[in-house]
Order: C-alpha cells, then structure tokens, then sequence
C-alpha cells in the first residue's frame, strides 16, 4: 500500500524502514533511521512513536504479528516497508505491506 500528502514536500523529510525482528522471546518492532536525519527531529522516542503508529494505523496489527510469529525464525526481520515524515509529524509517503497472505 503507498500514499502520500500531495501537499507535502518530501525533500523536507526523512524516510524511515520498518519491520519485525523476531527473537527467541518477542517480537520487536524496528525503525531504521536514516544517517543524515534532519535536525528537526529533537526527540527520538517522538518519531519512533510517530513511525510505529502510522505503520498500524495502515496495517492490521494483530494479523501482521501473528503472520511474523508463525513464518519467521528467530533473528530474522521482516520488512514492512517505509514511512517518510516531516519534523512536524506531516506523514509525507508510506509504501507498506503486510506479511499476511490476504487470500487465507
């Protein structure tokens, strides 16, 4: 699934990967940041929050965590995708996609 803010300038924001990393005891939901992340970003915790709800507020979180649990082995990752947001929370772009096989 991708989306945008057609009104948003995505030079002025950054791209951040998401995905499920898998362990022997959990599921840990990762942000990749990007290198040269735009000074705006003052919070860490702030974006992490931002970028994990915006990714279930497109994907079904439960179907997606359940899928990761039972396909993937331990120390893996399964990627999600990319949401790309402005300092100021805009949601410039998402390109996502859920593990779930939606014929099931």
């Amino acid at each position: 699934m991708t989306d945008s803010d057609a009104g948003a300038d995505i030079d002025a924001a950054d791209t951040f990967g998401v995905g499920i990393h898998v362990t022997d005891a959990d599921l840990q939901f990762v942000v990749h940041v990007p290198s040269n992340i735009d000074s705006g970003w003052t919070d860490p915790d702030e974006f992490q929050r931002l970028v994990e709800r915006v990714v279930w507020d497109r994907l079904d979180r439960r179907r997606v965590l359940e899928a990761v649990a039972a396909d993937t082995p331990a120390g893996e990752t399964v990627t999600l995708g990319r949401v790309t947001l402005s300092p100021d929370g805009t949601v410039v772009e998402t390109d996502l996609s859920s593990p779930v096989d939606d014929d099931a």
